[in-house]
């Protein structure tokens, strides 16, 4: 008899929720994304939720506007390492950039952060769009949509490359024969390819997951082709069942024919859940959220998303017809395509359309009791649309309590969630097996001396 199906949940934590008007609630902090007491209590509560993981989002820029919500982030591996220490079993995953970092620091970083946790490690990769981000890095503009997608599949097998290139009984750690290490099990990986050129070995042995787990978000027909080959869980964005349900087919259908296993692969669309002890309690909630966003704000940010003047944007009209097709797009083109088909699908103005961005920037939000948020749940997850969510609360942090304390428990009595934890790693949690060492069985040429040891 097969074991039943179940979800997997991830709690994507932002400041004071995800609505960019939590901050100004009489019960937030509005600096509270500079402090890490805040993000461990955050971990606290979705660990004791059972939750499989947390995320962290990043970017390296100052991203949008400072007016509208708490900008600033720390660094997501830091606030990571901090997380780890008072936290026991739940997954921690971090944004990281393949366009503006190098494989071998950043294979050394989440290798860390999975020694350091205990194996609950995971990497969201992503491509950055973007001229500021660019800037950044003493470049003029972003590289081409095709190029960051290139460049992040080779990134992605030179870090894994790099997490094999130690043997798991590398360390012999014989004391009696003077003995620490075998330098026949840890090898150079010699990488020379399109965009990197690596030596190796990594300076970090082999860590407890083999691999931190591959995370992938890009929703683009370049984003689902390297998520089909690379990732093992994918953050993505729908508004309908149908998109979601089309979506999931298809990147699972890619994943096949690629010679992977479609279950190695968990699809987790975002949801906004505005949960209240009515369907009426949840709905003035969200109307009290959405009377808070400063719309000058709001527009300015969606003309940028949209690439026109905000002065294209009359807040009580529709938009424009004459939009960017999303070939025109080099960044975020998913997102782009979602929010132009939103608005035209249910006939928004864009005061209408800020609003429904505002809680969850293209994310689906619900509004309802925690019944009827499991049963959206449970409707997407039993209707081949999700293998489980990406919990995004509008609110932190009592939006995650309520969750925590309301959903789970719906969820667990409808045998749709765990009750306990039954693995200690992150890929455990997910159902995944640690990934065999490339090199497994091959003996390493011999070593010659590497660095300095002084």
């Amino acid at each position: 008899m097969s074991t039943p199906r179940t979800l997997h949940l991830n709690a994507f934590l932002m400041s004071t929720g995800q609505h960019e008007a939590s901050w100004r609630l009489p019960e937030s902090d509005p600096i509270a994304n500079t402090k890490v007491e805040h993000y461990q209590r955050l971990a606290r509560i979705a660990e004791r939720g059972k939750l499989d993981s947390i995320f962290f989002a990043d970017s390296p820029v100052l991203f949008g506007e400072v007016g509208r919500r708490p900008a600033g982030k720390l660094e997501p591996t830091v606030l990571l390492t901090a997380i780890a220490g008072a936290t026991e079993k739940i997954g921690l995953i971090a944004t990281a950039s393949t366009t503006y970092n190098e494989p071998f620091n950043l294979a050394r970083r989440f290798a860390s952060v999975d020694w350091v946790s205990g194996g609950r490690a995971g990497w969201n990769v992503v491509t950055t769009a973007g001229p500021d981000a660019a800037r950044n890095f003493g470049v003029d503009d972003q590289p081409a949509h095709a190029v960051r997608y290139q460049r992040a599949a080779e990134f992605i097998e030179v870090a894994r490359k790099l997490w094999d290139s130690w043997d798991d009984d590398a360390i012999v750690a014989d004391k009696a024969e003077g003995v620490w290490g075998d330098a026949g099990r840890i090898r150079t990986i010699d990488h020379e390819g399109k965009h990197f050129r690596v030596r190796g070995p990594l300076n970090v042995p082999r860590s407890p997951q083999g691999h931190p787990l591959i995370v992938q978000a890009g929703s683009s027909e370049s984003g689902k082709d390297l998520a089909a080959r690379c990732a093992e869980a994918v953050f993505t964005a729908h508004q309908t069942l149908a998109d979601a349900r089309a979506f999931y087919a298809d990147l699972k259908a890619r994943t096949a024919a690629v010679g992977r296993d479609p279950e190695g692969i968990k699809i987790l669309p975002g949801i906004v859940p505005v949960i209240g002890a009515t369907e009426a309690e949840a709905l003035k909630l969200e109307r009290e959220l959405d009377e808070l966003i400063k719309p000058e704000y709001a527009r300015e940010q969606l003309a940028k998303t949209l690439r026109v003047a905000p002065e294209d944007l009359p807040l009580d009209r529709q938009l424009p017809a004459d939009l960017p097709s999303e070939d025109e797009i080099e960044g975020a083109k998913s997102r782009y395509t979602l929010i132009v088909e939103l608005a035209r699908r249910e006939q928004l103005t864009v005061r209408q359309l800020i609003g429904r961005l505002g809680g969850g920037r293209g994310h689906r939000t619900f509004a309802g009791t925690a019944e009827q948020v499991a049963d959206a749940i449970q409707e997407w997850f039993d209707g081949g649309a999700a293998d489980g969510f990406n919990i995004m609360p509008p609110v932190l942090p009592s939006g995650l309590e309520t969750f925590v304390d309301q959903v789970v428990p719906v969820l667990q009595d409808r045998g749709l969630f765990r009750r306990e934890y039954t693995a200690s790693t992150l890929r455990g949690h997910y159902g995944l097996e640690r990934p065999a060492s490339r090199y497994a069985g091959i003996e390493a040429p011999q070593l010659t001396s590497i660095g300095s040891g002084f």
